[in-house]
Order: structure tokens, then sequence, then C-alpha cells
């Protein structure tokens, strides 16, 4: 079992940017691939970012490629999503994830541990 939890959450202007963490309590999760997703009320959540098991990889939803960037420091046990550029419609809440599937996998359902949630709200 992995336990997830997120910080870095807040009110921010446009065009600024947050850092977002997410503690993991075992090392174990540095064999998985690792997200963030979001999720506004009343959406469906969503795929923001992933980073796949050894790192070699990251890939982005593309409303955010080239603001967000995804990262793994593995002697933490902690990922990162820096944020920069924010806009409104970045306001959400954003989720940490962690998936044992054998390949990179992009929808909620296939991640098996979860973070309770950080809300980021982009002033306009």
């Amino acid at each position: 079992q992995v336990q997830l939890v997120e910080s870095g959450g807040g009110l921010v202007q446009t065009g600024g940017s947050l850092r977002l963490s997410c503690q993991a309590s075992a090392r174990t999760f540095n064999l998985y691939h690792a997200g963030w997703f979001r999720q506004d009320p009343g959406k469906e959540r969503e795929f923001v970012a992933v980073i796949n098991w050894d790192d070699s990889n990251t890939y982005y939803a593309d409303p955010v490629k080239g603001r967000f960037t995804i990262s793994r420091d593995r002697a933490r046990n902690t990922m990162y999503l820096q944020m920069s550029s924010l806009k409104p419609e970045d306001t959400a809440v954003y989720y940490c994830a962690a998936s044992r599937a054998y390949d990179v996998v992009y929808q909620p359902k296939d991640y098996e541990y979860w973070g309770q949630g950080t809300q980021v709200t982009v002033s306009s």
C-alpha cells in the first residue's frame, strides 16, 4: 500500500506559478508510474501529466504542455508539478496518483493509489 499526500495548492494570479508536491509513504512509489490529474466541480477528473516508473519519460495533456513540468525526487519519495503561466482555466482540485500498470496510462481508472487533492485557484 502507498499513501499519497499533496501539498502546495493555493490562490495565484493569472500568469503566476505554483509548485505542487506529492509525498509518498513508501519507496515502492518509485516503482510506479506517477501522475497528476485535476477536477472541477461537476466535471470528470482529467489527466494532466505523468512520469513513467524509471523517470525516463514524461507526458502532458495538451492544455498544459510548455507550462507544467512533472518530476520526481526518488530519495524523498516525492513527485512535483511545477506550474507556470497559470490561467483561470487551470483552476481545479489537483490529485496525484500512482499506477502499477506495465505501460504508462492516462485514465483515472488505471491508477490504484490517490491523494486527497489540493485546491489550485487562479484569479483573473
